[in-house]
C-alpha cells in the first residue's frame, strides 16, 4: 500500500466519521412542539362568485352567451391569475308571469 492510498483511506474514514457525527447531532436535537390546530375550517367559505359559477355551469351551452355569466367567468380568471377580487352582485331572478298576474279572487 503506498502513501497516497493510505492517506486516501484516512480521508474516507474522517469523512465517514464527520457524516456519522452530523447524523447523530441531527437525530438528538429536540423536536419543536406541535402547532396548535385552529378550529377554523381549512377550506374558505364559499362566496358569491362560487354560487354564480355553479349557476352559470348549470345553464348549459345554449346560455353560454349570457353577459352576466361571461362577467363571472372573467372574474374567476382574474382571481386565478392573482388580481384582487371585486365584489360581484348576484343576478336577480327573472320575473315570472305568476307574480305579475291578476290578484287572488278578483279583489
Amino acid at each position: 500500500m503506498d502513501r497516497s492510498d493510505f492517506w486516501r483511506a484516512v480521508a474516507m474514514v474522517i469523512l465517514l466519521a464527520v457524516f456519522m457525527a452530523t447524523l447523530s447531532y441531527i437525530h438528538r436535537r429536540p423536536t419543536p412542539p406541535p402547532r396548535e390546530l385552529s378550529d377554523a375550517p381549512a377550506i374558505s367559505a364559499p362566496d358569491d362568485l362560487s354560487a354564480e359559477l355553479r349557476r352559470c355551469r348549470a345553464l348549459g351551452p345554449q346560455d353560454a352567451e349570457d353577459p352576466h355569466c361571461r362577467a363571472v367567468w372573467e372574474e374567476n380568471r382574474a382571481r386565478f391569475f392573482g388580481r384582487p377580487a371585486r365584489p360581484l352582485l348576484p343576478q336577480a331572478a327573472p320575473a315570472t308571469s305568476s307574480t305579475t298576474g291578476a290578484t287572488e279572487g278578483g279583489r
